[in-house]
């Protein structure tokens, strides 16, 4: 796993690149783009974003945290503070020197003894009450004394195939009161133990962050509380439980940090029955669950992309993926928060592959960090937007936190036939076959019900089933997808506002035979006085319907159930039989009470102000290219070119900024750039900014002028002419191209037109 990680001047920033005078710090509401770092301010890491997120609350050898702080807020950052909830450098805990009590056997551990480490004296932690007064006094202490009104507190994580040190079996004692049980012996015992797990970091993150909320009013602040945390897509496919969408309810909670990227969404997925990278779709399943469970709550959202990975690649493969995660993040318009990298010391300073082929290592190319310069100052002028994804909106499907329940280890059990089974005709003998071998390969159950639908061009959504209960989870839904082959429903009144929804018009796809082991584990559907077998027979009959309903169309109030009697997952297991799962979805959406045409595609294209996002897919109905025409900036061009016609192949995105909507084209304005502008003055006949970004990277900016330039001066902060600078005028576009090397100082660019 990785180590991830203005008021003023509004008119300017939402015309052009965000402006701001010299170094002085954005105002607090107003922190739309941030990075994270463990180091302090350096020239070839002054990313010029609003915020700085200072990493970890220990001193170095020559410097403490408080002089870290102080560097980056020198050169006008605000600053912000993270550090990781479930390991980090917390040495002095594990060792005893904070409280002269050895603490290594606090770490996680798997079946076979062994501690699950993040790094040298490093362990995953099972998050103790005493771990939790550490992380309070020794970290958020400090780090509010410093003067920082920001914390997050990243990656809250617990192994799946952790869950036996002697500190998890005192938890389990506690938390449920009787004594533990070997997950690994049984499928309810693996729900337990997950349960108590996701249980485990939903408590620290409400201790810690409720503590830091009382200790910073104490000192007359506000203090604000975050978690980065990857995606309930990812957390399932990777094994690994997190609080995740409950954590959007607590009071404490202010947002999260969507941490998806490269190394995430390149996780193998099956469609088709291949198994590959899918990188694009991956990310928009990611990005998606992550909008989609803070939404209801209104919490804020930033979407995180990295430039590399922390899996040791080659440029052109970091290129390729980051281009593919970026897009995907843009067609999420409600959401125009970013992280817009982390660590950026290893992505400037790091030494990668130059090709998959060879083993020459080198820093980041000139190209790519101009490349991606130019997409990240974008992110400081990215609006929010009324417009939608092109395609066929209001098709959602359910996830749960419970996802992460039972993802390991697998468990070979029959299930017993009711009574009531043999009396509805359920052919028994096939799922007692399927059941002695149940498995979810790659998390196919989810991505049966997800990708079938986005290779087709559907913006497909994702529902949190505990945010059923929200009014806002349900507007403009038409079809609910659901299933629970690997998910289960954690409470029954999940149920009522399902149920409600398809009898006031709603329509509801259910998918799944109800076949896997953990259909029968010690949950409220089974316990209390009730006693269905399965907990869709809760749902059913809350619907209306009988307990296990068969394959068929029924109608409910208003709405309708479809029930499909097949596993999500041999939707894409298995070549072209997502067909049968498509023709279902088709006449769900098509078919009253819902009305309208369901449009298929290969493509995704959204409009956000000036910025055009397109992404057209392989493996789609179609292999024709994406061809737009207009007047067009290139943004994953270094060279910024003025196109008239971009096509773009399956397999590939595009972004590009639309010069045909510029607003105000009496005035002049960075259109876009590889540097972020600063100071901007606005005369009759000239136009002069200052630029900043990281030393060691060339700056290419298009400057919208209204008429050609006459004179083009480009100076350093001491004034002096640089020589090596150049501009070229289009007239096509009416802008200049102007180019030079970048200085952290300032360029200055002077042009009288």
């Amino acid at each position: 796993m990785r180590k991830i990680f203005m008021t003023s001047l509004l008119s300017i920033c939402l015309a052009g690149l965000s402006a701001q005078t010299g170094n002085v710090s954005p105002a607090k509401g107003h922190e739309k783009t941030a990075f994270q770092t463990s180091g302090q301010w350096k020239p070839a890491t002054d990313v010029r974003s609003d915020v700085a997120i200072v990493y970890g609350a220990n001193d170095r050898r020559d410097m403490t945290f408080e002089q870290r702080v102080q560097s980056w807020r020198d050169r006008g950052y605000i600053t912000h503070f993270m550090t990781g909830i479930a390991w980090g450098s917390y040495q002095d805990y594990f060792t005893g020197k904070w409280d002269g009590k050895w603490h290594l056997d606090e770490g996680q551990v798997t079946r076979n003894g062994d501690t699950i480490w993040h790094g040298r004296m490093v362990p995953y932690i099972v998050p103790s009450k005493n771990f939790l007064r550490y992380m309070k006094e020794m970290h958020v202490k400090r780090v509010i004394d410093a003067g920082i009104d920001a914390i997050y507190m990243e990656e809250p994580e617990f192994w799946m195939r952790g869950g036996y040190s002697e500190a998890f079996k005192r938890e389990w004692q506690e938390y449920y009161g009787f004594p533990w049980r070997p997950q690994h012996e049984s499928p309810e015992n693996t729900y337990l133990a997950n349960k108590l797990k996701y249980q485990l970091y939903y408590r620290a993150l409400d201790e810690v962050f409720t503590y830091a909320k009382e200790y910073g009013k104490s000192k007359g602040m506000d203090v604000r509380c975050y978690v980065p945390t990857h995606s309930l897509v990812n957390y399932s496919s990777w094994q690994i439980v997190s609080p995740e969408a409950s954590l959007a309810s607590l009071p404490c909670v202010d947002g999260y940090i969507a941490q998806v990227w490269t190394g995430t969404s390149r996780e193998a997925t099956f469609f088709n029955g291949l198994r590959k990278e899918r990188v694009f779709e991956n990310a928009f399943l990611e990005y998606g669950s992550m909008e989609s469970m803070t939404r209801p709550t209104g919490r804020k959202m930033f979407f995180l992309t990295d430039p590399i990975e922390d899996w040791p690649r080659d440029w052109p493969d970091y290129k390729k993926n980051y281009q593919a995660t970026f897009t995907a993040q843009l067609l999420y318009p409600m959401i125009a928060d970013y992280e817009v990298m982390p660590w950026p010391d290893r992505i400037y300073e790091g030494l990668y592959k130059t090709s998959a082929n060879s083993d020459e290592k080198a820093q980041i190319p000139r190209f790519y960090s101009t490349q991606m310069q130019v997409m990240v100052n974008t992110l400081n002028d990215m609006p929010l937007s009324d417009n939608k994804v092109n395609g066929s909106h209001g098709i959602g499907v359910l996830m749960s936190n419970s996802l992460m329940f039972q993802r390991f280890p697998t468990h070979n059990q029959k299930k017993e036939t009711t009574g009531e089974e043999k009396s509805e005709g359920i052919n028994m003998g096939s799922m007692q076959k399927m059941e002695e071998n149940y498995e979810d390969p790659q998390f196919s159950n989810f991505y049966g019900q997800t990708l079938p639908l986005l290779k087709r061009g559907i913006p497909v959504s994702t529902v949190h089933i505990e945010n059923t209960g929200y009014p806002d989870t349900w507007k403009e839904l038409k079809v609910l997808v659901m299933s629970y082959s690997n998910m289960k429903p954690m409470k029954p009144e999940f149920h009522g506002h399902i149920a409600r929804w398809v009898k006031d018009g709603g329509v509801l796809v259910y998918c799944g035979k109800d076949i896997d082991p953990y259909q029968t584990v010690m949950e409220w559907w089974n316990t209390g006085g009730n006693s269905y077998p399965t907990p869709s027979g809760h749902l059913f009959e809350s619907l209306g319907l009988s307990r296990y309903p068969q394959t068929g169309e029924y109608t409910c109030g208003k709405g309708k159930v479809y029930v499909l009697r097949e596993e999500p997952k041999s939707f894409v297991l298995e070549a072209e039989h997502d067909q049968t799962y498509f023709r279902v979805i088709r006449k769900a959406f098509e078919t009253f009470p819902n009305t309208g045409r369901l449009e298929i595609k290969n493509n995704l294209y959204l409009e956000r102000g000036a910025y055009v996002i397109a992404s057209v897919m392989d493996e789609s109905v179609s292999s024709e290219p994406l061809t737009l025409t207009g007047l067009y900036i290139d943004l994953f061009d270094p060279e910024l070119p003025v196109l008239q016609t971009k096509t773009v192949q399956p397999g590939e995105q595009a972004y590009l900024y639309d010069v045909a909507k510029i607003a105000d084209k009496s005035k002049p304005a960075v259109l876009c750039g590889a540097s972020r502008i600063y100071g901007e003055v606005i005369r009759k006949d000239s136009y002069t900014f200052t630029a900043k970004s990281p030393a060691n990277t060339n700056n290419v900016s298009r400057v919208y002028l209204p008429g050609p330039p006459k004179k083009v001066k480009i100076t350093n902060k001491a004034g002096k002419v640089l020589a090596t600078a150049g501009s070229i005028w289009d007239n096509t576009s009416k802008t200049c191209l102007v180019k030079f090397e970048n200085d952290p100082d300032g360029v200055t660019v002077s042009i009288n037109f």
